[in-house]
């Protein structure tokens, strides 16, 4: 009688091992499942939110700004462009602000600022854009070389403050974008050129 309850008992727990083993499967399936669903969301923005006329300014006085310029008029987005644009020139003309971020130090000696009077700006501009309730869109299209602790600190407060993100994935491989992005719980659309951020952006807009 003692063996059949052993054998009984044995068997019980084979049993009790293998649903164990089935809830364990359907758990990890669940999770990846949403990891996948999480990692949809910080993906290409799928519909337009931005609404025109933009303006676009350069956060770090690199040269992409002015190829952003030709994106949007490729785009026909109606927008005016200032490199240097402070925060009290914001008056709510434009609904929609666009950072080309990368930093330059030829570009920042040209204009005549230093990178710390490029941060107070920045702030100014992301605080002024924030009471005015502007759309903003982050734009890093230099790539690995607009990258570095420079650019970093530019980089940092405009996705905090973002309304979607548009970068070409050499300035990506760390994954900061990607880390931010998710932070700001905002979209993020990931190019493999200059070139290819039309497409995007041009999809931003209403």
């Amino acid at each position: 009688m003692a063996k059949g309850r052993v054998v009984s008992l044995t068997s019980d727990i084979s049993e009790l091992n293998a649903k164990q083993g089935v809830f364990m499967k359907r758990f990890i399936l669940v999770c990846a499942f949403v990891a996948a669903l999480g990692a949809y969301g910080f993906a290409q923005q799928s519909t337009a939110f931005a609404e025109k006329p933009a303006l676009v300014t350069a956060i770090g006085q690199s040269a992409d700004f002015e190829m952003i310029k030709v994106l949007l008029n490729r785009a026909k987005v109606p927008y005016t462009a200032d490199p240097l644009v402070k925060a009290e020139k914001l008056d709510g003309s434009a609904k929609t602000l666009v950072l080309v971020v990368g930093a330059s130090s030829k570009g920042l000696g040209a204009a005549g600022i230093s990178a710390e009077a490029e941060l107070v700006r920045t702030q100014a501009l992301l605080k002024k854009a924030k009471e005015l309730k502007l759309s903003i869109i982050v734009m890093h299209v230099g790539g690995a070389a607009r990258r570095g602790a420079m650019s970093d600190t530019f980089i940092k407060p405009c996705m905090e403050a973002a309304s979607y993100a548009i970068v070409v994935a050499s300035g990506d491989e760390d994954g900061l974008f990607t880390e931010l992005a998710a932070k700001a719980k905002i979209s993020l659309a990931k190019v493999d050129r200059i070139s290819s951020a039309g497409a995007p952006l041009a999809a931003a807009f209403k």
